[in-house]
């Protein structure tokens, strides 16, 4: 019996350091990382522009443009893009993304309701929504 003890102590010892070890109930930490970035959205046209191109950017699981306050809210794999990545993929698009200019080159093709106020068409008052 006494072999017996032993084996049932230290199998009763092992039990508890393992229910009671705290590195074991830690949470993982998220492989996704969340952040917000300024853009030049303008009308819902541009949020739907932004928001497919970047459905198809390497480690972005999901995107969301708020046009009205400028946003890009952005949840993303930290293991296959980061922030520099992504405001370029934005520029690319043709948009300002946080101090990353515009694409000159892909501003220039978007419709005029995508562009500032300031680069729109003489006559091309921008009181609508172009939500489709």
């Amino acid at each position: 019996m006494n072999q017996f003890n032993r084996i049932a102590g230290l199998l009763l010892g092992l039990m508890l350091l393992l229910l009671f070890n705290p590195e074991l109930h830690a949470q993982k930490p998220s492989k996704y990382q969340v952040d917000t970035i300024q853009v030049s959205s303008q009308c819902s046209m541009c949020k739907d522009r932004i928001e497919e191109g970047l459905a198809f950017e390497r480690g972005i699981k999901s995107s969301t443009v708020d046009y009205a306050k400028g946003e890009l809210v952005v949840r993303y794999k930290t293991k296959r893009t980061n922030l520099d990545k992504i405001r370029k993929a934005v520029s690319e698009m043709g948009y300002d993304a946080d101090e990353v200019p515009a694409n000159k080159e892909a501003y220039v093709k978007l419709p005029e309701c995508c562009k500032k106020p300031e680069d729109r068409a003489p006559g091309h008052d921008h009181d609508h929504d172009h939500d489709h």
